[in-house]
């Protein structure tokens, strides 16, 4: 497909608001670093230019899709034969008042460590997970018993169906493990509101936010491109410690393995291929429904 007209539209109707960079590798923009070229990346720097690309690509019937920091994607190998909008440029965020208002793309790392070290509570579990705000919404990002539903105000997205820009409550979000009402849906994340309490004792919320962050390079494999925990928790289960009792840690097909360090990651050790990374998956799954007779959850989303 020509891409021409829509770069046309981005260019002279948003000046200086995106970047647009054709036969984009999505190795170099996803976690994994693992995947083909998309005919076209797009990176919107605000909100209202996001909103205008979708529209436009919506209406001509361009094949897209939004992402954020590719944390949690894997690109199939042949590459993504449409437009890839990616939120990573879309990273404002403000501390007003007892709200922390952020963009879609804003790094959630980043926001947690200055929330902690402003005093604010119930941040320390985010400290380290690599993804975007939008993402982090988009799929209930979690750790060490914490959670973005545990702080979400609400959130303002895109309704692809309608064209109108909305705001979803807090309540509205469907939340559970690992899942939000975005999930499946036609809404697009365009920002979200947090909820800010002053902590009473800051060290305290400092101690535990280091605590998280020393944790997490001491049992992961962060030395390695990958796309964090591959499944879901199964209830009653430690997911990482069935894949070990399968005989699984280390296993390789190519350069994708379970990696030594902790079972629940698959990592790249360089040049892992999506195909390699999907049988492997397959392999675990099957080995574990052989072993134990439950069904484990991939929580990677794979886009071909």
């Amino acid at each position: 497909m020509n891409y021409n007209s829509l770069c046309e539209f981005i260019n002279s109707t948003f000046i200086n608001q995106a970047e647009i960079i054709p036969n984009a590798d999505m190795k170099r923009f996803t976690s994994f670093r693992i995947g083909g070229a998309a005919d076209l990346a797009v990176f919107p720097k605000t909100k209202e230019c996001l909103v205008a690309i979708l529209d436009y690509v919506i209406k001509n019937k361009i094949k897209h899709i939004v992402i954020g920091n590719g944390s949690n994607v894997l690109f199939c190998d042949r590459g993504y034969n449409g437009v890839v909008i990616i939120t990573t440029q879309m990273k404002n965020y403000t501390f007003n008042g007892d709200v922390l208002l952020c963009d879609a793309g804003a790094p959630l790392t980043q926001i947690a460590v200055n929330a902690v070290r402003s005093g604010y509570k119930g941040y320390a579990f985010a400290c380290g997970i690599p993804g975007s705000i939008g993402g982090a919404v988009f799929m209930n990002a979690g750790a060490y018993e914490g959670q973005v539903s545990d702080i979400l105000l609400y959130s303002e997205y895109y309704n692809t169906k309608t064209g109108q820009i909305c705001r979803m409550e807090a309540s509205e979000h469907e939340f559970d493990y690992r899942h939000s009402s975005y999930m499946d849906s036609d809404k697009i994340i365009l920002s979200a509101a947090f909820k800010l309490e002053k902590a009473e004792d800051v060290n305290e919320c400092v101690a535990l936010m280091e605590e998280h962050i020393k944790a997490r390079k001491e049992k992961q494999p962060l030395e390695y491109p990958s796309a964090g925990s591959v499944f879901k928790r199964y209830p009653g289960y430690f997911t990482a410690k069935l894949i070990d009792e399968a005989g699984l840690k280390g296993y390789c097909l190519g350069d994708a393995q379970v990696s030594e360090k902790h079972a629940g990651f698959i990592i790249n050790r360089g040049n892992a291929t999506a195909d390699e990374v999907c049988e492997l998956i397959e392999i675990i799954k099957d080995a574990i429904y052989k072993r134990v007779g439950i069904n484990i959850e991939c929580e990677v989303r794979y886009i071909d």
